[in-house]
């Protein structure tokens, strides 16, 4: 018999919140965390806006000694796992840390690590300058590492990289491995530090990010039809999910279940969606099956939403496929008009987002939709939450490279 998971613990750290309960509040009525960029001169760039992590200092998290040892992208991993830890309420012995796992990535890495070191390693031509913590502070898995020596969670630590979708497939690879029967719970989710100036010229380069930046709270219009792009963001959301039966047996406050994960690949461009969105509806449409729900089981959708021409489309093609003509009852957003776009963390940071939507009866906004676009006609929740009754909410992440991921969430009902 395939054993039920269940999320018993939340942590979140983006533009508009360190912690879970700032960050939905904010979410909820619709504050953005668009800004120009403080953290480097961007006054030579075409792109001057991002939607940066405000008013955090690590020193408040972690010791000195550790935060020397990491990259920052780990910083922000670890503040939302350890809020999540708290939140769930767990305490690791021998037992049960054999049977847990930290399963945290990230689509890049130690980005800023990267950059720094190489660049002093040139400019000076001496390799003894390098850290002797370097490579842990490049892995994408040295987030999860980090946690994982932390709390003492000694089960598969390993983590998926799948560009923008990172966060939503480790989650999944989490409630699989749970599933099995190969471990009882898991810290699953991602985090990224991408605004660098590094991170801002790539994705400028291939026209993905908005160059508004007189307008940064505005910049950012997902599904509207003068979308301009997106708008780079940062942070980490981490949510714990365990086994039902042990999550009962320790008295566990159970927000939700988590029923169903499915992650395909277009395997058509390295950044373009597939405008057919094959992948995306074949993901959907398994999900949906894994659940065992039909479209009408599905009361709101957290949207992927970049704000790009391209996959705004997609993404309004796939539902409609799936979903047939219910697609126009169904109302999604994109969290990311807030948050920005955090890479590989966003899809762990909407996971967050879709279970609080369940708790709260509450479907966040898609913040700046104000001029829909003719090809993107679905009820998008512009500008304004709306209270529903939300009992299923589905939570979808695309990314470079084609990967495609569906989570399926559900109110715990025993």
């Amino acid at each position: 018999m395939t054993r039920r998971v269940v999320v018993t613990g939340l942590g979140i750290i983006c533009a508009v919140g360190n912690d879970v309960p700032t960050t939905w509040t904010n979410i909820i009525n619709g504050q953005s965390g668009m800004g120009p960029i403080t953290k480097f001169d961007a006054s030579n760039y075409l792109v001057q806006i991002a939607a940066e992590a405000k008013d955090f200092d690590a020193k408040d998290h972690m010791s000195q000694k550790l935060i020397r040892r990491s990259d920052p992208f780990q910083h922000l991993i670890w503040k939302a796992a350890m809020e999540a830890h708290e939140h769930a309420g767990i305490e690791y012995d021998a037992e049960t840390g054999r049977r847990t796992s930290a399963i945290i990535g990230s689509a890049v890495g130690g980005m800023s690590s990267y950059q720094y070191w190489s660049k002093l390693v040139e400019d000076t031509g001496d390799p003894r300058k390098m850290t002797p913590f370097a490579i842990p502070m490049l892995m994408a898995n040295g987030g999860s590492d980090m946690v994982a020596l932390e709390l003492g969670l000694q089960g598969p630590s390993a983590t998926l990289v799948s560009a923008c979708a990172t966060g939503a497939d480790c989650i999944g690879l989490a409630y699989d491995l749970i599933r099995a029967n190969r471990i009882d719970r898991a810290m699953a989710g991602a985090g990224e530090n991408p605004i660098l100036p590094l991170g801002i010229a790539a994705f400028d380069r291939i026209g993905a990010c908005s160059r508004e930046n007189d307008s940064p709270e505005t910049a950012m219009k997902p599904f509207d039809a003068n979308r301009s792009g997106m708008v780079f963001g940062e942070g980490a959301g981490v949510i714990v999910i365990e086994e039902l039966e042990s999550a009962k047996a320790r008295g566990a406050n159970i927000l939700a279940e988590l029923v169903a994960y499915a992650s395909t690949s277009d395997a058509y461009h390295l950044t373009a969606p597939d405008p057919g969105a094959k992948g995306a509806i074949e993901a959907v449409r398994r999900a949906l099956e894994e659940a065992q729900l039909t479209p009408q089981d599905i009361d709101y959708i957290n949207a992927h939403g970049t704000a790009t021409t391209l996959n705004d489309a997609m993404e309004t093609k796939a539902i409609k496929a799936v979903f047939g003509e219910h697609a126009y009852n169904v109302p999604m957003s994109s969290t990311k008009s807030m948050t920005g776009h955090a890479m590989g963390a966003t899809a762990a940071m909407e996971a967050v987002f879709s279970v609080l939507s369940i708790r709260d009866n509450i479907a966040p906004p898609t913040k700046n939709l104000n001029t829909p676009s003719e090809e993107c006609d679905l009820d998008y929740i512009p500008n304004t939450a709306r209270e529903m009754p939300i009992n299923v909410a589905m939570s979808n992440s695309f990314g470079f490279g084609g990967h495609n991921v569906s989570l399926i969430f559900k109110r715990f009902d025993d």
